[in-house]
């Protein structure tokens, strides 16, 4: 077979030399009749390159001759690619470096992401416990709202009952306690003093709060209008309460006084034109409804028809004063309230002392001798009364005025428990009935005013998630009946 043309054989002949050396050993060039020999189809799997040694004794060519190389017909770049990547295989700076400082750099990319995404992991599990601890204290904070408003009211209550085994003089009581609102401001300002950063001087305090009867202040012209009519309505509901524990049960008159609840709606719907509420008139008719029957445990008769007439007084002054301080003062925040009890704390102590002299002279509340009174008992009354006023106030602000109005209508089963337990009372079942409608009433006032849009919202966004739930169960089967038809070989498409 004839030889390739110098230039070929030089070139092949020159890369092989350069191999070699690099390889540490001696070139040698081909003799002119052992040319490369292109090999059979079947012989391109095998290697690539072979040396053919002389053998001993034979004619072989000069030193620089020992050796020849058969190469592979591929291509001639092929060829003298090989020489550069056995170099580059044997240099410590070639291809497997670089390969394993990739893999390095991408393992630390790898290992970075990693971290990174585990940092993420943590950070949003320490945000979500943080929330849910958060919102654990939160629901603990308005549950001991709750419950101290409604042991504040039962313990003034049964307190209330026990005085009068000794004590029966409900003016008195209700005079003492409404001096003890004079403390309410103070007891505001130590609040905050201890919490607030910018502290300010009591006088500025008081000129700040004052500010609920106008940009004046409180004038003294403002003081006889403006808290004398709220000071006589504030006694009249107290006295009146203390006057049906005359007559009727704790658990009766905490029950009648939340009909308060629906007289403050029919009074604003009235006198405010307040929004017209079909729930809420319903909820009035109960509690009328409820009161009737109350009167009607007794047979409209005796005791029970009088302490029931106390306590709607009460309930209807009550709401009374609420209304008219809408109308007159509208909304107020803690320390503008905490002023006002106490301006009215003031009021009872300056112009309505005259009243208990009074009382006293003519024998209608007498007492004698004067260290017979049970001044533990009108303390405990009046702290307890004290402290339901506070958390009123501090309720509203703090958290919801709807707890607060929980805190009033639990009061009912707390003075039922104390009944039962301690004065081993029976409950008629028409005392028993009226309670119950008259509480499910005070929970239906509780309702928004958008209730209906908002229960419709609700059933609308549950039909939607319904929906949802159907069409991927839907999917689900569909695409799990695909896969089993693909596995036995066939392919069903279901209808729908």
């Amino acid at each position: 077979m004839p030889c390739p043309d110098g230039q070929g054989r030089s070139n092949n002949q020159r890369l092989f030399a350069w191999e070699v050396l690099h390889a540490g050993g001696e070139a040698s060039t081909l003799p002119d009749s052992q040319c490369f020999q292109t090999p059979k189809m079947s012989q391109l799997g095998a290697s690539r390159s072979s040396v053919i040694q002389c053998k001993p004794g034979g004619n072989c060519p000069s030193r620089h001759r020992g050796m020849t190389r058969q190469l592979s017909p591929l291509s001639v770049a092929e060829d003298s690619a090989a020489p550069i990547l056995e170099l580059q295989n044997r240099s410590p700076s070639g291809i497997c470096r670089h390969s394993r400082v990739e893999r390095q750099s991408r393992s630390g990319e790898e290992g970075t992401q990693t971290h990174t995404e585990s940092s993420s992991q943590e950070a949003e599990g320490q945000t979500r416990c943080q929330s849910c601890t958060s919102t654990f204290l939160k629901l603990i904070w308005r549950f001991l709202i709750i419950l101290s408003v409604s042991s504040s009211w039962v313990g003034t209550t049964q307190f209330v009952k026990i005085t009068y085994e000794t004590f029966d003089c409900p003016f008195f009581m209700t005079w003492f306690s409404t001096n003890w609102n004079i403390m309410v401001f103070p007891i505001y300002y130590s609040g905050h003093l201890a919490t607030a950063q910018e502290k300010q001087s009591p006088i500025k305090k008081i000129r700040e709060c004052s500010r609920i009867f106008g940009e004046d202040g409180l004038t003294l012209k403002l003081f006889l209008k403006r808290t004398a009519p709220f000071s006589i309505l504030w006694t009249l509901t107290n006295y009146l309460y203390l006057l049906a524990l005359k007559k009727l049960t704790a658990t009766d008159v905490s029950a009648l006084f939340c009909c308060n609840k629906a007289f403050v709606f029919l009074l604003s719907w009235i006198v405010l034109k307040d929004r017209f509420m079909g729930a809420r008139i319903v909820a009035a008719i109960m509690a009328i409804t409820g009161i009737v029957m109350m009167a009607y445990a007794d047979g409209f008769q005796g005791d029970s028809i009088i302490g029931v007439a106390y306590a709607v007084g009460s309930a209807s002054t009550s709401a009374l004063y609420k209304v008219l301080f809408k109308m007159f003062l509208g909304s107020a925040n803690f320390g503008e309230a905490a002023h006002f009890v106490s301006t009215l704390g003031f009021f009872n102590l300056i112009f309505i002392s005259v009243t208990p002299i009074i009382l006293y002279f003519t024998k209608v509340e007498y007492w004698s001798p004067f260290s017979a009174v049970p001044w533990g008992y009108l303390c405990g009354v009046a702290g307890l009364w004290l402290a339901f006023n506070i958390l009123v106030n501090v309720g509203v602000v703090l958290t919801y005025p709807i707890l607060i109005s929980i805190g009033t209508v639990l009061s009912v089963p707390g003075n039922a428990a104390v009944d039962l337990l301690k004065h081993k009372m029976i409950f008629s079942v028409v005392r028993l009935g009226a309670t119950i409608i008259i509480c499910i009433g005070f929970l239906l006032m509780l309702l928004p005013e958008e209730w209906d849009e908002i229960t419709l919202r609700f059933i609308n966004s549950l039909k939607e998630k319904k929906s949802e739930d159907h069409a991927d169960d839907i999917t689900d089967s569909s695409v799990h009946t695909r896969s089993r038809s693909r596995a036995n070989g066939t392919v069903s498409i279901p209808l729908a």
